[in-house]
């Protein structure tokens, strides 16, 4: 049975630079990747038109997942047969695993009015404030915003808030996941449940083969991912500890910060076994 390799990266302050967004230090091991046929795989926050431009800078042609698992796209053609459960959407066959994000909005304006005042969501927010409060360019703040599935928050309010609002939220069927700088709301999907479902695929389209997962991820919007894989590799971040988990094995931590966290422990998981052998 042949051995392969997936690698289902986050992105912001794991494969993208925290401050800066970039992802030149990983530049060569993306490469080399490339070069030995092992697909990277974005599961990240971002929107679908985020992670379509990122993977065309990168010259990414995997799957992906985009807003914390609640859909999988895959470019159309790219298995042999289109997997079950799937749906046509412009040149991709898209997996959905929650409610819209108009759902969202109109549980939180209905059910948790009390809060308005405690958060600035997305949607209330212009392009300008956005990339003010993020540090992204106007363009890819309005990227931003072009969510499908669900409502990051910018949390004003007190800790206490937070908690009462969270606690609401989930009663009201919602769940909530603390990324590295914003609350997200959504339904009960994940970055483990979607990762878990794409990997499955590859199993399905090619039995001949066995599928090793590596994950690597800086924040606790990460840790189901991390959970899920075979290899869970916890990204160092300059503002926050390593993501919580509960296994404990095959686990690694890098020493550097973001992309070059990334590039180093692939190398050391990867590369230097394929080049020694």
């Amino acid at each position: 049975m042949n051995k392969k390799r997936l690698v289902f990266t986050d992105l912001d302050g794991t494969l993208l630079g925290h401050y800066t967004y970039q992802t030149e230090p990983a530049e060569a091991t993306i490469t080399a990747l490339r070069l030995h046929h092992i697909p990277i795989i974005p599961n990240s926050s971002k929107t679908l038109q985020e992670i379509l431009l990122i993977r065309q800078q990168l010259n990414l042609l995997s799957p992906f997942i985009i807003e914390n698992g609640a859909a999988v796209y895959i470019p159309v053609n790219y298995f042999d047969f289109q997997p079950a459960g799937t749906h046509l959407d412009n040149g991709y066959w898209v997996k959905p695993f929650c409610k819209t994000k108009e759902h969202w909005l109109s549980l939180i304006s209905q059910q948790a009015p009390e809060f308005k005042s405690h958060f600035q969501g997305f949607s209330q927010l212009t392009n300008e404030q956005l990339a003010e409060l993020t540090g992204l360019d106007i363009v890819k703040a309005s990227l931003a915003k072009m969510r499908q599935y669900g409502e990051p928050l910018n949390w004003i309010g007190t800790e206490k808030a937070k908690e009462d609002f969270i606690k609401k939220m989930k009663v009201m069927g919602a769940n909530i996941l603390l990324g590295g700088r914003f609350l997200h709301v959504s339904g009960h999907c994940d970055k483990g449940i979607a990762q878990r479902w794409l990997t499955d695929q590859y199993q399905k389209q090619n039995p001949q083969d066995k599928f090793i997962t590596i994950a690597l991820g800086d924040s606790d919007n990460d840790s189901a991912m991390l959970e899920e894989a075979s290899i869970a590799v916890q990204i160092s971040s300059p503002v926050h500890d390593f993501p919580k988990l509960n296994r404990k094995e095959q686990v690694y931590q890098s020493r550097q910060c973001g992309p070059a966290g990334w590039a180093e422990s692939l190398q050391k998981l990867i590369l230097s076994e394929l080049i020694a052998s």
